[in-house]
């Protein structure tokens, strides 16, 4: 070997020892992160603007990979995995969490939130960051709120005018024992079911319709197996960013905070799409043949919940749901 190829790799080693001892060079940690729903949707654009962030803050020092469409498993399989540290992160619905976090039940009781503002006033207010700490002592890092968005009925057996035209419908619905509870109160046949399973269940008849934001129904496609849908609006779906406990805490304090501010502007871009959805989708799916009812009384569907919220204000206090009915 020639002077000036030994010098050359004398240098080049060098180089490497100087990186190595100042943490220059390190391995980069490849992380998971999954969500119930395929196609091209909020929530996809939740865990890919997530990915994205974290791996360009941290100089590509982590990196997060995305799954789609339940390939993890199930939002409360996927956040049991996150919960025993053998999936680092998962993006849910509040679907399953009161299974963990049973004082988050109280957001979804219907016709709580007047629209996407307040929705998003309360779990960016004190009241939506003090939920999140509640997760801690389950396993679980809530690193910041997403949204899924107002749900709304459809079915494929007959419009939806009022609440009396729900009574006797079998529909799927999150494993969560509030919803189950108000939609038995509107005479519903509840049928809880994973996500994965809905499109099938409806295209077999195994269930007559389900509920679900519009930002959901379209990107699913469920325009293919549900004739009428109705805009209800009767339940606020908040959506979570959630880390396994274990893992973050293990997180030096500047990367902990490169997970936090990350969920943060990947929780922006998640409600971001909602607003757009939400401006597109009703115009979008009567075009591909659905039926929908527009204007709709809410009035006479909270009356019909009248018992339900009794009960409601019993397991959630009145001055609870009141505080959180007062944030402008």
């Amino acid at each position: 070997m020639n002077v000036f190829r030994t010098s050359a790799l004398v240098l080049a080693l060098t180089s490497l020892t100087i990186g190595l001892l100042s943490g220059s060079v390190s391995a980069q940690t490849v992380m998971r992160i999954s969500i119930s729903t395929g196609g091209d949707s909020h929530q996809k654009v939740a865990i890919d603007t997530m990915a994205r962030e974290v791996e360009q803050r941290s100089n590509g020092r982590y990196k997060i990979q995305t799954y789609y469409a339940s390939a993890l498993g199930g939002e409360r399989e996927a956040t049991e995995a996150v919960q025993m540290g053998t999936q680092e992160l998962t993006w849910t619905s509040t679907g399953p969490i009161p299974n963990f976090v049973p004082e988050a039940k109280i957001f979804d009781v219907p016709f709580l939130f007047r629209d996407y503002a307040h929705a998003r006033a309360v779990l960016d207010g004190p009241i939506g960051q003090e939920m999140l700490t509640k997760f801690d002592s389950k396993g679980i890092k809530a690193l910041a709120w997403g949204e899924n968005g107002f749900r709304h009925m459809t079915n494929n057996k007959r419009p939806i005018t009022g609440p009396e035209d729900m009574k006797g419908l079998k529909m799927r619905t999150m494993e969560n024992p509030v919803h189950i509870q108000a939609y038995k109160g509107f005479g519903i046949i509840p049928t809880p079911m994973a996500f994965g399973e809905v499109f099938t269940a409806l295209q077999q008849g195994t269930v007559d319709g389900q509920e679900n934001p519009l930002s959901v129904i379209s990107s699913n496609k469920f325009d293919q197996v549900q004739k009428y849908m109705t805009l209800t609006g009767h339940v606020y779906s908040a959506g979570v960013f959630l880390m396994s406990k274990a893992i973050f805490d293990k997180l030096p304090e500047a990367d902990k905070k490169i997970f936090l501010d990350s969920a943060k502007v990947a929780a922006k871009a998640n409600r971001d799409r909602v607003d757009l959805d939400e401006k597109n989708a009703v115009a979008d799916l009567t075009k591909k043949g659905m039926q929908i009812i527009v204007d709709v009384d809410k009035a006479k569907y909270q009356a019909a919940l009248a018992p339900v919220f009794a009960d409601f204000e019993k397991q959630f206090g009145k001055a609870a749901l009141d505080r959180i009915k007062a944030v402008k």
